[in-house]
């Protein structure tokens, strides 16, 4: 596997394919369908991620100026308006930078906020401030206690939304962590992947995908690869208090053994899994990580993870992995979770294995970081300092695992407020308003609102276990969970256990959300008055 940086121009023009806003800068591309698209888009952007798309277009149409000897192009500056006169940026909340004075004490993380927005009120307050590297290796328990404060109108994890409104979402995430580091003054260049060499079948060095296709054929629906499963699996059923665990490398010829084996048998279900002792089978779970011909966390972004080290606070490198976990293919995203949790079922056995969160860590960051072909570009001391600094990401991964794959608020409300704005267009236009008047006409009762929610009740619907309908009153602590439960009550006939259904918010100025069981319906109606409610079985 080789990789290189970007040329000039090249990486604002992939930033900028990326964020889909490359028709910004190439009338060519322009369509009006598009031109709205992008406009609904820098609407809702705040300051500083409306900063850092300025900043790449304006340096890419520069490149291009160069090249195409001041061909015309449209201008930055007809791209984005200055604010009005009362428009203000967003306020923090009070005490939001207190990252300031007490980066190691925060406690709770601030989500309705852009953190790109915090980051540059902290830089503003704090300009003396620099980077502590001391802390990149300090004990355990110095890590912060960070929490969510909780959203009445619940917590939203990755997998809850739909596939369009998560395209929505991967769009802004990449816009908010470019403004994000841009704010530090960090400047993160993408590399872009060579030709790999790769094999087409197997189970080592198969590319994710590849992998997860040869998977589905066999178990559908899967998401992390079968082999990594099982190797999870067999080093958990052995016992997670072996001391050395994860450490200790297995005999490099029985490893060497038992690979050849795997890819003979594995799929046949004929291999003997008894004879692979534990130390063995850790080491063939480093291996199938070093071996992937794509680095697990992306050739595109590697660069940005490594970076998360220079930003100042714990917070922000939080901040920073949140969005960068957010960005990360859906099999990359779903492996990497598959990983930092058995990692942490390791780190519980501490008192008789010995791996703390820091042994964890250093082991497995240069399995994760160095993949297969880098470690012949970088000499020993280049290699022993990367994984020393790789070593706190890892860290980051493994401790706040919980934060990191969820959605931020902040996004989540630019999403709503995308939609909002599209359907606001859409309603505009003269031939849409006269089919909807026809529709009206054709149909007397307007949807827009359900009548329920004005009168303080929500209609439930559940269409893949009832014809019936629920009408549920809306009080201040009812919450998504109070609503299933009283679903499972009145329906007897439905086998389905609680933790397996999910209550969806569809439609309005949403497209179809899996709701956090603490979301207070209440208060989601009032944000939502046009959303229908529908219970669904999920896969978890």
């Amino acid at each position: 596997m080789t990789f290189s940086p970007l040329l000039e121009g090249e990486h604002e023009e992939a930033w900028l394919t990326e964020a889909g806003l490359v028709r910004l800068v190439d009338d060519s591309l322009a369509a009006e369908d598009h031109e709205e698209d992008s406009a609904v888009f820098l609407s809702t952007l705040t300051r500083t991620q409306a900063a850092a798309v300025q900043l790449r277009v304006s340096s890419y149409q520069q490149t291009l100026l160069r090249r195409r000897n001041r061909q015309h192009l449209p201008d930055v500056r007809d791209i984005f308006r200055p604010p009005e006169k009362n428009e203000e940026p967003p306020k923090l909340e009070e005490g939001s930078d207190k990252d300031a004075t007490t980066a190691e004490t925060e406690m709770e993380l601030n989500v309705e906020v852009a953190f790109s927005e915090q980051a540059l009120s902290y830089r503003d307050n704090n300009q003396r401030l620099k980077v502590n590297n001391s802390s990149l290796n300090s004990s355990d328990d110095k890590l912060p206690n960070f929490k969510l404060l909780r959203d009445k109108t619940g917590q939203t994890r990755v997998g809850d939304l739909s596939p369009l409104d998560m395209k929505k979402v991967r769009r802004l995430v990449l816009v908010e962590m470019t403004a994000l580091f841009d704010t530090a003054g960090i400047d993160v260049k993408a590399n872009k992947p060579g030709r790999v060499k790769s094999k087409e079948s197997g189970l080592f060095g198969v590319p994710l995908i590849t992998l997860l296709d040869q998977d589905h054929r066999r178990v559908p629906g899967t998401k992390v690869p079968l082999i990594l499963q099982m190797l999870i699996r067999h080093v958990e059923e052995e016992g997670l208090d072996t001391e050395g665990l994860l450490r200790i490398p297995g005999a490099a010829t029985r490893v060497k053994s038992l690979c050849q084996e795997l890819e003979s048998s594995f799929y046949d279900r004929t291999f003997q899994w008894k004879q692979v002792k534990q130390h063995d089978a850790a080491s063939l779970l480093k291996l199938f990580i070093r071996e992937l011909p794509h680095p697990l966390l992306t050739v595109e972004y590697l660069n940005a993870f490594i970076a998360v080290n220079k930003l100042p606070t714990k917070k922000q490198q939080l901040q920073a992995l949140n969005l960068l976990v957010l960005l990360l293919p859906e099999a990359n995203r779903d492996t990497l979770k598959a990983l930092v949790e058995f990692f942490q079922r390791v780190i519980n056995h501490q008192a008789k294995n010995k791996m703390t969160l820091n042994n964890v860590s250093v082991v497995m960051a240069p399995n994760i970081f160095m993949f297969k072909g880098f470690r012949s570009k970088v000499t020993e001391q280049q290699e022993f300092s990367m994984a020393t600094n790789t070593a706190n990401i890892v860290r980051l991964l493994i401790r706040y695992q919980n934060l990191l794959w969820t959605i931020p608020k902040f996004i989540l409300t630019q999403v709503r407020q995308q939609n909002m704005e599209s359907q606001r267009k859409l309603y505009k236009d003269r031939a849409v308003r006269k089919l909807l008047k026809k529709i009206t006409t054709d149909r007397p009762l307007d949807k827009a609102i359900p009548e329920e929610n004005t009168q303080g009740f929500i209609r439930v619907q559940a269409p893949q276990f009832s014809k019936i309908s629920m009408a549920i009153q809306l009080t201040e602590d009812l919450q998504a969970s109070d609503v299933l439960t009283r679903f499972l009550s009145q329906d007897s006939s439905v086998s389905v256990k609680k933790e397996d259904l999910c209550l969806y918010e569809i439609g309005g100025n949403i497209k179809e959300r899996c709701l956090d069981e603490e979301t207070y319906m209440k208060d989601l109606s009032q944000l939502n008055p046009a959303a229908e409610w529908v219970i669904k079985a999920v896969q978890r």
